[in-house]
């Protein structure tokens, strides 16, 4: 029996991989059988690369050459089967190796998240991506919105390059809550107290930690995987994070403490084949430039009202 244990496992639905704006303008309109319909009237059309493409299609090819995968993508979608001929079609068209699929006609995808094994979810649809980081899966509510300005020309082509927020993604939003609650002086009073101890862990800390496995086992030299951190901290609340990383045993490539500053340009500088963060007015202004996807607090804790996110200054 095949296992995907020792793979990275990337789930991802049909509208994060594909440009299906129009369809979804069909369904949010006319209904569920209008789709269905257009999907199997127009299921030889080829789909357009949607919002994570980019980042699937890099991923996949640390797979070539190699005896044994690195990385598995599985399609995970509401679609129904009779539906996904034209996604398939399209992975076809583009190369994509991807062969495994979980097609639920409307239902949840969240009882399959854990059955798959999966490391990253990446969905346009919020419930799913609330439910995966509820059961401590990595996920994103992907932006699909169109994009006025051109995207970001990837520098290298072959690389992969991922870009995370700080806290409430890598790290948990205990500081960022010092903040909210107390303002910037207590919380950086709180980090410069705390700088020796290690924050803990966010939603997206194991899979950071199994990416950076990859990378270790992939070498240094020319490494295909390239780690960035861009948030909104700023000395002397950095030192923490630094030392917590190194606790943890991972390095990342470029770090960015901009203290509040817009992060569209760094990220389009860094050439981000997706960038996550858990403040949607940081991934509606990075998604002009690169992917971008937004990651929602656990729903299991209390919590008051999400941070003001038009502040100058922020933590994440």
């Amino acid at each position: 029996m095949k296992s995907l244990e020792k793979h990275m496992v990337i789930g991802i639905s049909s509208r994060a991989l594909f440009d299906l704006t129009l369809e979804n303008e069909i369904f949010e309109r006319q209904g569920v059988e209008a789709y269905c319909n257009y999907q199997v009237e127009h299921e030889t059309d080829i789909l357009k690369p949607g919002p994570g493409f980019a980042l699937v299609e890099a991923l996949l090819r640390l797979n070539e050459n190699r005896e044994e995968k690195l990385v598995e993508v599985i399609v995970m979608s509401r679609n129904s089967p009779d539906t996904s001929l034209r996604v398939f079609n399209s992975i076809k068209h583009y190369g994509l190796d991807i062969t495994r699929a979980v097609l639920v006609s409307g239902a949840s995808l969240a009882p399959y998240l854990n059955a798959f094994e999966t490391d990253l979810f990446l969905s346009a649809y919020e419930d799913d991506v609330q439910c995966a980081i509820d059961c401590g899966i990595a996920a994103g509510i992907i932006c699909t919105q169109h994009v006025e300005e051109p995207r970001v020309i990837y520098p290298k082509a072959w690389q992969i390059r991922i870009a995370f927020d700080g806290d409430a993604v890598l790290f948990s939003d205990e500081s960022e809550r010092i903040y909210k609650e107390k303002g910037l002086g207590a919380f950086e009073e709180n980090e410069r107290e705390n700088a020796e101890n290690p924050l803990n862990e966010g939603p997206f800390a194991n899979f950071l930690k199994k990416l950076s496995g990859i990378r270790q086992k992939l070498g240094t030299d020319n490494c295909p995987i390239r780690i960035a951190l861009v948030t909104a901290r700023s000395a002397p609340a950095h030192e923490r994070v630094i030392k917590t990383l190194r606790s943890w045993n991972v390095r990342v490539d470029e770090a960015f403490f901009l203290g509040g500053i817009d992060k569209r340009e760094v990220l389009r500088a860094f050439g981000a084949q997706i960038f996550f963060d858990d403040q949607s007015i940081h991934t509606l202004s990075a998604s002009m430039a690169v992917p971008a996807a937004r990651v929602p607090y656990r729903q299991d804790r209390k919590r008051e009202e999400l941070i003001n996110e038009v502040s100058t200054y922020c933590t994440g």
